[in-house]
């Protein structure tokens, strides 16, 4: 009967693609499987439910939901303080040449890492202020600001959003397999397998200052560099509008903290298990709990930091409150993640795979896997939700045909990250196209034959790894 384990897996992938939306694909998947496990007219959603809650109720699942919605709660408390707003005015004036402009693109990526989101929100308006400095279609800007979004943050270990999700659908995977490893440990080294970040990478680094701006506007060449004498770039977003206050330190502390607290933690967390060097206890360390004990220190710092400066309690709550609710729906969907991967492994999916996967082709399989799932992950725009949906698959067919493990996980990884950035669905493509006020289908054109040509040296290079691994 392990058949019907892909039944969930088939409604999936089409309904997501049809709405253009994970979440009721994943919640019709989690629906149906449970109805497959109890098939009478109440069994199937009294075992979703149960399915939900098991989910939620998991120590290390609740460690990263509490993570999301500090981190976004304390991103609210900073916007409403004036502090990106006051770091965008600050940099703005003084950086005077296209150079220093896409350097500084650069470096705050140390700063600005913990999200897409906050990235956009930091880097774009400071880019659409000079716009005049630049000198580069703002199409081309937009493509080298996300090349330093998605495709980074997903490198990044510790001190991301991403870091929580990545682990824990690892960690899910192993588990439905019966594998006893550490998702972190593995997490770690997948990180040199997304070859896709890493080309994208390349290719912003390339346009940054190695190429010549031809003009990409639809409209009028001489666009280039320029703006609309009405455009006032304080109207891109409400965290650098005009009505907030000028502070740049509320932004420049809360995240200096929150770095170095985190890396502090998770070493002495790793040492006090080890007693051993630093890398080993980096390595040895419960980082979600280190990250999340240090956004707590920092949002608590922060508040009373702003209590200083004369902001009111309520207003700082709302803040807090109104940024923590921006996740809800990513919230959701982890929960419904977590579900439907049980509701699969009950239905005996690792089996089914294992017995078909070992037909492929090894050398087909990784370049199969990161292919199939850019193409999901283009159609739906979401990356967390194609991690979601393809990982157990991934780390099955990975046990099935012999293949490394951290390969596989990697082409996961990269496989989300294409439509993070590609796909004219994404929430990078319409934030980006909404701060520089470009038509959301035009960019999405623009970036996608760059995308494509990044994806097939990926696959290619996914081929040819599978023979070292």
């Amino acid at each position: 009967m392990e058949w019907l384990s892909i039944i969930p897996f088939l409604l999936v992938i089409p309904i997501a693609v049809k709405t253009k939306q994970v979440l009721p694909g994943l919640f019709a998947g989690l629906l149906v499987g449970s109805y497959l496990i109890a098939p009478s007219l109440t069994g199937g959603l009294q075992k979703m439910v149960s399915y939900l809650v098991k989910g939620l109720i998991d120590p290390k699942n609740i460690t990263i939901l509490l993570f999301l919605y500090v981190f976004s709660g304390l991103v609210g408390m900073i916007k409403m303080t004036g502090g990106i707003r006051g770091f965008v005015e600050e940099a703005s004036s003084r950086i005077k040449t296209k150079r220093e402009a896409l350097i500084l693109t650069y470096l705050s990526t140390l700063g600005t890492f913990a999200a897409p989101s906050f990235r956009f929100v930091t880097v774009a308006p400071i880019m659409r202020a000079l716009l005049k400095k630049v000198k580069m279609s703002t199409q081309e800007l937009g493509f080298v600001i996300e090349t330093t979004a998605t495709p980074v943050i997903v490198l990044i270990p510790i001190a991301t959003a991403f870091v929580g999700y990545m682990t824990s659908i690892v960690d899910i995977a192993l588990k439905n397999e019966n594998i006893k490893a550490d998702s972190f440990d593995l997490f770690i080294k997948s990180i040199p397998f997304n070859f896709f970040s890493f080309v994208m990478i390349a290719v912003g680094l390339y346009l940054s200052f190695f190429h010549h701006s031809k003009s990409t506007e639809t409209s009028d060449p001489a666009k280039i560099g320029k703006e609309d004498d009405g455009d006032d770039w304080h109207d891109c977003d409400p965290a650098v509008g005009k009505e907030l206050p000028e502070k740049p330190w509320n932004l420049i502390l809360p995240l200096f903290l929150t770095v170095t607290l985190t890396l502090l933690l998770t070493w002495w967390d790793g040492y006090k298990k080890t007693k051993d060097g630093i890398l080993t206890a980096f390595i040895s360390a419960d980082v979600m709990e280190s990250m999340l004990t240090a956004l707590l220190f920092t949002t608590l710092f922060s508040f009373f930091f702003f209590r200083l400066q004369k902001v009111k309690t309520s207003e700082l709550l709302s803040g807090f409150i109104a940024g923590g609710n921006e996740l809800m729906s990513v919230i959701v969907l982890l929960a419904v993640v977590w579900g439907l991967s049980s509701v699969t492994e009950d239905l005996g999916f690792s089996t089914f795979i294992t017995g078909y996967a070992e037909h492929i082709p090894s050398i087909a399989v990784v370049p199969i896997l990161f292919l199939f799932g850019s193409a999901i992950s283009y159609f739906i725009g979401s990356a967390w939700g194609t991690w979601g949906i393809l990982m157990p698959l991934g780390v099955s067919m990975s046990q099935a045909s012999g293949i490394s493990l951290p390969l596989v996980i990697g082409a996961v990884f990269a496989s989300g990250t294409f439509g993070a950035f590609a796909s004219p669905l994404s929430d990078d493509t319409n934030t980006i196209a909404r701060i520089l006020n470009l038509s959301v289908v035009e960019y999405a054109k623009y970036k996608l034959k760059p995308a494509l040509i990044a994806a097939f040296i990926t696959a290619v290079l996914y081929g040819a790894t599978v023979f070292f691994y």
